[in-house]
């Protein structure tokens, strides 16, 4: 009799199998028809030069490492921006928790395009010039440090608060509590979340071109405006872009599957 449960449970995961390696190749042809659609359209009716592509390509694609040093750094300020704004959120203290609150609303509520020119031509007046990149970096670091403050508020306030009671009982002090406790637990929460808010930075950092940030778009901008081919430099724009995304989407998956696979052990032995 198990021999034959046994049987019967690889058959059925064989066959879940079949179907699932099915359905992927049906999937992977959509995407390859679709893909193979574009290009043909490109290439057919929008009068494409391959010569002019092998010429403006490389060009182009000498931007993506600006692009990618200006969201890293970006992010990496918008982190320490978002604790600082989490635990001030948090705070019982009315000047901490105002200061917070103000800064979480007013660069949620004015557009990041704005926040940017007001870096670029607005500090200059009062005396205050930046480079183009030091520029970027700033506004993309504060604006997203406002929308990820609530991020990293709400994944601290997610870890029960039990924890924090048995932690006490133990003993520790409120700062041990919360370093050794909750924010082991509050990060595993929070960075899917903050590979989503670099995917989506890698996107905005291309309102850098307005300050003359010689990234992608402004690469494709110009070299498309010299010859009167900016369809065809956008379209290589937006095909780097769509490749990066890709690229980091696909990693951040991947760490999103071993955090929850950490988790799921950790309720197996439990």
């Amino acid at each position: 009799m198990h021999e034959e449960a046994q049987a019967l449970a690889q058959s059925v995961a064989a066959d879940e199998q079949r179907r699932s390696r099915g359905w992927q190749n049906r999937f992977r042809l959509v995407w390859g028809g679709i893909v193979l659609l574009l290009i043909s359209f490109i290439i057919f009716s929008l009068n494409v030069e391959i010569s002019f592509i092998q010429t403006a390509a490389p060009f182009i694609l000498q931007g993506v490492w600006l692009t990618l040093l200006v969201s890293a750094v970006s992010i990496c300020l918008a982190t320490i921006l978002a604790i600082i704004g989490a635990l001030g959120r948090l705070s019982r203290s009315p000047l901490l928790n105002g200061i917070a609150s103000f800064y979480v609303s007013f660069f949620r509520g004015t557009p990041l395009i704005l926040q940017l020119l007001v870096w670029y031509l607005a500090l200059p007046q009062v005396g205050l010039i930046f480079d183009p990149i030091f520029c970027a970096i700033g506004a993309l670091g504060m604006n997203y440090g406002a929308y990820m403050t609530e991020i990293f508020r709400a994944g601290i306030q997610a870890v029960p608060l039990g924890q924090r009671e048995a932690a006490a009982a133990l003993g520790m002090s409120s700062r041990t509590a919360f370093l050794r406790i909750v924010a082991p637990q509050a990060f595993r929460i929070i960075v899917p979340a903050i590979g989503n808010d670099f995917v989506a930075m890698l996107k905005d950092s291309a309102l850098a071109s307005t300050v003359a940030l010689q990234e992608i778009v402004w690469r494709a901008r110009n070299v498309g405006q010299k010859e009167f081919k900016t369809l065809q430099t956008f379209i290589i724009a937006a095909m780097i872009y769509w490749a990066l995304t890709i690229l980091f989407s696909t990693f951040q998956n991947r760490i999103e599957k071993r955090l929850a696979a950490g988790d799921r052990n950790k309720e197996s032995k439990g």
